[in-house]
């Protein structure tokens, strides 16, 4: 009787590998496996490449995006023949989210057969991560927005500390759209990669053609969604730092307002403080009376004429 064939292997997921389970598993399948030093090295050649027969795609992954600290993590796809092997240093959801479905009773849905299709999924996964963590920030930066342009009465000094505090918060969406942005244009460039081999160095599937279509497509409409969040970030932050203003020049001016209307006053009590000999007013029975009609009535004046030009 033959020989049962032993199964063959089309994915190694390498976790945290240590040196000597990337020198098995690069043995094996006659492939060099990058090192983590060499996965975050930022240069186009050394994240896109062939070598050994084998296709090497480093791609910038999201980590802990509901944490509120995302972290980018590269995550090396390695494709030699059928066989798939992925290389990272940390665990981002997504891959748990593909093996949790992949584990299911009707988990063939997935089209695991070969390496080529698990890729594709996995970056399916990649992606619809990155569209919920683009949703929920659009969601809070609208959020933030009906705080900076609510009409609430507050005083000045609160006001201002709100706004200070919108601010800031606004400037870490921003961090972290700018993180999602830089992890979206690093999968569209590996998916593209990919499809730019097909018909030169291998001949891809009609269904594994339109998949990569359609991942193309899905982070090029995530990277327009992620630069109009972009741009309305910038809104909010120079809206914010214009509110801060205002509240700034509102205080101002009632100090320049008040310094206006106490000066006439201020005039009429040195002109009487002055210790001259003769002053004919100090003799005057009403002098004082006089003096002090004479202040109330130059600080009226002034505070009316504002009032009336809608300076207050």
């Amino acid at each position: 009787m033959p020989a049962e064939a032993s199964p063959v292997s089309v994915w190694y997921d390498l976790i945290n590998p240590t040196p000597q389970e990337e020198r098995a598993v690069g043995e094996c399948l006659g492939i060099a496996v990058p090192t983590i030093d060499e996965m975050e090295d930022i240069e186009l050649s050394a994240r896109l490449y062939q070598e050994d027969g084998a296709e090497f795609m480093t791609m910038t992954v999201l980590t802990r995006p509901d944490a509120g600290t995302p972290r980018k993590v590269p995550v090396t796809f390695i494709l030699k023949g059928q066989t798939l092997v992925t290389v990272r240093h940390a665990e981002p959801r997504p891959f748990d989210a593909f093996l949790a479905r992949a584990r299911r009773p009707n988990g063939a849905g997935l089209h695991c057969a070969n390496g080529e299709l698990i890729m594709t999924g996995l970056v399916e996964a990649i992606i619809d991560r990155m569209a919920d963590t683009l949703e929920r920030l659009g969601t809070e930066i609208d959020q933030i927005s009906q705080e900076v342009f609510s009409a609430k009465s507050a005083k000045a000094n609160n006001k201002t500390r709100d706004l200070q505090e919108l601010m800031r918060e606004v400037g870490q969406k921003g961090e972290f759209i700018t993180v999602v942005r830089e992890s979206l244009v690093s999968v569209s460039r590996g998916v593209a990669y990919y499809a730019a081999l097909d018909g030169v160095d291998r001949k891809l599937s009609k269904e594994l053609r339109q998949r990569l279509k359609l991942l193309q497509r899905d982070a090029t409409s995530l990277g327009d969604h992620s630069a109009f969040l972009s741009g309305k970030i910038n809104f909010l932050l120079d809206a914010t730092l214009g509110l801060i203003n205002l509240e700034q020049n509102q205080i101002i001016k009632i100090f320049s307002v008040a310094s206006v209307v106490f000066l006439p006053p201020t005039l009429v009590a040195s002109i009487y403080g002055m210790n001259f000999a003769y002053q004919p007013e100090l003799q005057w029975h009403y002098g004082y009376h006089f003096a002090i009609v004479a202040m109330i009535v130059s600080m009226a004046l002034p505070y009316l004429y504002f009032k009336r030009r809608g300076w207050l």
